[in-house]
């Protein structure tokens, strides 16, 4: 059984902002299943959130593996012996692969980050799957109230730190300024390294096996600071057509981009 109904994030109530009225009512009728919105899914079972997934963020596979939690081969061993039973999470643990206390921290991070995507604003009608369960199996249930407390948070810090959102879906490039007096933190130099203008938050995010959500805190900290700029592609000009123009992407809010014009001329120029 399957319902289909428009979730586009609605007005909210006295208290916060309802963020998915369709997940509100699954809440309440204490229901298991999918609910799939256009940038992720949220697993429910009898009304809270055990899981959660974005093509926007790494896995919980790539949270353990990358983090040296757990090893590739542990991994494939708890799909190949459980996946099926749908109790990779207690496989994991009863194996002896990963510690309990690993894998519940390690599974609340990869359920806030995904639902973090996953309950974006959207236009993009929402379906709910009744009886469906994910693979992973229980490990630690979430109440609905709490997860949308959270993504809230998340959007409020965000804003904080740097109100333009270009940088958390555009590919991001390095100024050419320089960080003065205040040195990058190692994490977010990490960041800075892989802004090449061609990767996104959400890539840099599987390179680096970290929270997508804290990709984004990065970024937008670095594009405070002046340190990157997202990449916006602009329609090719009827000249670009001809042969030898090269036309380069305009870079948002670059305190250098009177030298990306002038490079841009010059190749032009070739």
């Amino acid at each position: 059984m399957s319902a289909i109904a428009a979730d586009p994030g609605a007005p909210g109530t006295d208290r916060l902002p309802v963020l998915s009225p369709m997940l509100q009512r699954l809440a309440a009728e204490r229901a298991t299943g999918a609910l799939m919105r256009d940038r992720g899914t949220l697993y429910l079972a009898d009304g809270q959130v055990v899981h959660a997934e974005s093509p926007a963020t790494p896995g919980i596979d790539v949270l353990l593996t990358t983090g040296g939690t757990l090893r590739h081969e542990g991994w494939w061993d708890a799909v190949a012996q459980a996946g099926a039973g749908q109790r990779v999470g207690r496989y994991l643990v009863d194996s002896g692969h990963v510690p309990g206390g690993a894998l519940e921290l390690c599974h609340l991070g990869a359920l806030y980050d995904a639902a973090f995507f996953a309950l974006a604003p959207t236009g993009t009608p929402a379906r709910f799957r009744y009886g469906v369960s994910h693979w992973i199996g229980p490990v630690r249930p979430v109440p609905v109230a709490a997860v949308q407390r959270e993504t809230l948070r998340r959007r409020e810090l965000l804003d904080r730190i740097w109100p333009d959102p270009a940088c958390d879906s555009a590919p991001v490039v390095r100024s050419s300024a320089h960080p003065g007096d205040s040195p990058v933190p190692a994490r977010q130099r990490a960041v800075l390294e892989l802004a090449d203008g061609v990767r996104t938050a959400s890539d840099i995010a599987q390179a680096l096996g970290r929270s997508a959500f804290h990709i984004l805190v990065d970024l937008r900290r670095l594009a405070a600071a002046g340190l990157v700029a997202a990449v916006r592609a602009q329609p090719l000009p009827a000249a670009a057509s001809s042969p030898g123009r090269i036309t380069l992407p305009e870079v948002t809010a670059d305190p250098d981009i009177a030298l990306l014009r002038r490079l841009r001329d010059a190749l032009e120029a070739l």
